[in-house]
């Protein structure tokens, strides 16, 4: 059996979990992969062998081969934001999840300038270049990669291609063998998964967010920025929520997370606190107002989790604090910090 010719084709195809595009990396067709799989027999049990071997000790083989297929974008300082991104979520996913040890992720830039990343099996993650052309700020890269690391724990990968593969091959073989090259071939561009993992994995995002430094509230001003800068009203993916759902699917856990304070008119970039209004930040930076809101939104969140809602509002020269926990800088068309703290403190 040519197993090692068959792991090649199929770490160029067996890719899931994109982020929002069907930016999976398309494969090139394999003329030759018929013959390959009819002349091998494949059956059942060596479909489960092939998946398990680059989901485990084939799987630095199969990132040698998405960094061949895609190409790797060396760049050190998108490099090193990169490591230290995937340090801290390593540590926080820790927290709640510690088998992450077990099968450490591999990770690395590709050259492909849209903004996605996705997660294959093996635990292996590439992030194109673009996705740091789009979002300049650390925490909203986080909360992608965090969805990617959430597909990855929770094996979504290795189960939706098990069961596609295996369930439509099965029926190949009962009707027409060669339909089974066909098969193969087109799944490697089309294996996505199921809307209720995504949204697993986004809900595993935000709890693997609010277990590290990063502000909580970037899980949905991502999508905020994704609708801003995007062409698509909806989502990129058909499996995908669309992305005002998934923005205000946030926005809900992170009043949860602030036992039910704070609010937020996403459309308008309103805060609440207490049911009452409390801010419209200015655009700042590369941040729109209601992009904005949302980090202020999940300060505001984290303040209350962590017991300083009874806490003094105050300035610490120009940012605005809540306790311990900061909440916002005053940019240019804010009002200053002592006055957001004056109005916080009549409101919280």
């Amino acid at each position: 059996m040519e197993w090692k010719k068959l792991r090649k084709k199929l770490a160029a195809a067996v890719v899931a979990g994109a982020f929002v595009f069907s930016a999976v990396p398309a494969p090139t067709a394999h003329a030759d992969i018929l013959g390959t799989i009819i002349g091998a027999g494949i059956q059942y049990a060596a479909l489960n062998q092939q998946i398990s071997y680059l989901d485990n000790e084939g799987r630095d083989e199969l990132f040698q081969q998405m960094q061949q297929e895609n190409g790797v974008n060396e760049d050190p300082y998108l490099n090193a934001r990169l490591d230290s991104i995937m340090t801290s979520l390593t540590a926080a996913i820790a927290e709640v999840d510690p088998t992450i040890y077990d099968k450490p992720y591999n990770y690395f830039i590709n050259n492909d300038t849209s903004f996605n990343a996705f997660c294959t099996l093996g635990h292996n993650i590439s992030v194109n270049t673009g996705m740091f052309n789009m979002v300049s700020n650390d925490d909203e890269i986080a909360v992608v990669l965090g969805h990617e690391m959430g597909h990855g724990q929770k094996k979504h990968v290795q189960k939706g291609v098990r069961d596609t593969l295996i369930a439509q091959v099965g029926a190949a073989v009962l009707t027409n063998n060669s339909a089974i090259g066909q098969l193969v071939a087109g799944l490697a561009s089309n294996v996505h998964m199921p809307r209720a993992k995504e949204r697993e994995a986004d809900k595993l995002a935000f709890e693997y967010i609010t277990h590290s430094s990063y502000n909580p509230g970037a899980c949905a001003a991502i999508w905020q920025r994704v609708m801003e800068r995007s062409t698509s009203g909806g989502s990129f993916l058909s499996d995908h929520p669309d992305h005002k759902d998934r923005r205000d699917t946030y926005a809900m856990s992170l009043t949860e997370y602030s036992g039910g304070k704070v609010k937020i008119d996403g459309d308008a970039g309103l805060v609440k606190v207490n049911g009452k209004e409390f801010l419209t930040p200015a655009p700042a930076d590369d941040m729109s107002s209601q992009e904005r809101a949302y980090f202020v939104m999940g300060n505001l969140a984290t303040a209350y989790h962590n017991g300083y809602g009874s806490a003094e509002a105050w300035a610490n020269g120009n940012t605005l604090m809540l306790g311990d926990q900061p909440i916002m800088e005053a940019a240019y068309g804010d009002p200053s910090a002592s006055e957001m703290a004056s109005r916080l403190n009549a409101i919280k």
